[in-house]
């Protein structure tokens, strides 16, 4: 499940990059994420993609991520994504899209399901892009899932030189430390950012890194130009996770955002894995309660 959200709050925070996986999604589509309960069977989708908006013409999207072997894993998806479509009603068209690791990966019989596979369901193996170069900020993401520890540090550097504005800077940041701490299980956030190290030239050439240090040089502070680095890291992180909030819950009070924008970098990341399974609001204060921190 560690795993399936940090796919999920991806493709939450780049909502582009389903258009570029599947060809027939236009740019400005958006969706909203849900991870529905099918009765009686209780199969759990990992993820549906609904779009927004009155185009009845675009298909909800069955998303979901597998990086292990699982010889029942085309059974059980294609078992929950009918069942679905029945208990729903779901008269709209739809497609599949599934986040693979390596072809040879046994997820069991596909001849069942060879017409769905090959005209109905789309399969990204991450392994093939690691083959790949100039590839886009958002499939770059994904590659960085894969790449070999080695390498990892290397290429998250390169991802954060290629933004251009402060708020993609922040967003790429925050999705770089959440796919590094994956990878690296043992170390903490505090470790992960040192390793970036966001005082060596090849990050510090953003463009939002470099608008920051003139601003410090023309007023004279050089010595707070990284503090408020990390606290812009830290607003752009409550921001988006904000935003995600009411569009799973509905609209926040003041005490309630205030509450947000008040919580560490590590608790706003522990906030936005959790936020994928809220409902409504009585999930996020329970999650303050439960994290002992009360509204």
């Amino acid at each position: 499940m560690k795993t399936d959200k940090l796919f999920y709050r991806i493709f939450l925070s780049q909502p582009s990059l389903i258009a570029e996986l599947l060809s027939d999604i236009p740019d400005d589509c958006e969706f909203e994420y849900s991870a529905p309960v099918i009765k009686e069977k209780e199969i759990r989708l990992d993820g549906l993609l609904t779009p927004l908006g009155d185009r009845i013409n675009l298909p909800i999207i069955f998303l979901e991520a597998q990086m292990q072997r699982d010889s029942e894993f085309y059974s059980r998806y294609f078992a929950g994504l009918f069942v679905y479509l029945h208990q729903y009603k779901i008269t709209r068209p739809w497609r599949g899209l599934l986040i693979l690791n390596t072809h040879n990966q046994d997820l069991g019989s596909e001849e069942t399901y060879q017409e769905l596979l090959s005209d109905r369901v789309q399969r990204l193996y991450l392994q093939d892009l690691l083959t790949q170069e100039n590839l886009s900020p958002n499939l770059a993401l994904l590659k960085l899932i894969v790449t070999p520890e080695t390498e990892a540090l290397n290429q998250a550097k390169q991802i954060l030189n290629s933004t251009e504005t402060e708020t993609e800077f922040r967003l790429k940041l925050d999705l770089i430390e959440a796919i590094l701490v994956n990878k690296f299980p043992k170390l903490t956030i505090e470790e992960i950012q040192k390793m970036l190290n966001l005082r060596e030239a090849d990050v510090t050439q953003t463009r939002f890194y470099q608008e920051v240090l003139q601003i410090g040089r023309r007023e004279g502070q050089e010595q707070g130009i990284q503090q408020g680095v990390q606290q812009g890291i830290q607003q752009g992180e409550s921001n988006m996770v904000i935003r995600q909030l009411i569009r799973r819950c509905g609209k926040l009070n003041n005490e309630q955002i205030k509450k947000v924008q008040s919580l560490s970098l590590d608790q706003l990341d522990a906030l936005g894995d959790a936020l994928l399974d809220f409902k409504q609001l009585t999930d996020l204060e329970n999650w303050f309660s439960s994290s002992n921190l009360e509204l």
